[in-house]
């Protein structure tokens, strides 16, 4: 087995204006602070001499691939995102940026989640990716309709029980 692999699909390229400003500042402190940190910490490992031996350099040499890996994708990724700035016209309906609380049909539990880029996700607060199945059901719903998406456990429904756009 060769080590091509398919490309991953296009991932919508909208942002909020705080997911754009984590974006420039992830670039920027790893153009401005870490790639030169990890650039000195390489040149004196190669110093030390026999390279094929010195783990610090080989340690270093795929830091800094990393590094640069996260900067290209960041520099392209940044040109192509637009900045959705903006309360949609129809407010109570679902659109990119919401807060939705949904409730679960079968076991009454309810969960908040706000609908963003796919570039800054977060599980931990609640925040999925405008590209994923829960939020693509929900696009353009309104309170007390109900959705099904495909999730990893299989197809659940839920009931869309509240929608607000926060100021970001």
């Amino acid at each position: 087995m060769g080590r091509w692999r398919p490309p991953p699909e296009k991932a919508t390229a909208l942002v909020t204006p705080g997911g754009h400003a984590r974006l420039k500042a992830e670039l920027d402190e790893l153009w401005r602070l870490r790639r030169p940190e990890v650039v000195r910490a390489l040149a004196a490992a190669a110093a030390e001499g026999d390279r094929s031996e010195n783990a610090e350099y080989t340690y270093r040499k795929k830091q800094l691939g990393e590094i640069d890996r996260r900067v290209r994708y960041l520099s392209k990724r940044l040109q192509e995102l637009r900045v959705v700035d903006t309360v949609p016209s129809d407010p109570d309906a679902v659109y990119f940026g919401a807060t939705v609380e949904v409730e679960d049909v079968d076991s009454g539990e309810s969960a908040t989640y706000r609908i963003v880029g796919p570039d800054e996700t977060d599980a931990a607060k609640g925040w999925i990716s405008i590209d994923s199945p829960l939020a693509r059901a929900l696009l353009k719903k309104r309170v007390d309709d109900e959705v099904e998406a495909e999730l990893p456990g299989g197809r659940r429904g839920f009931v869309l029980v509240a929608v607000d756009y926060p100021a970001d």
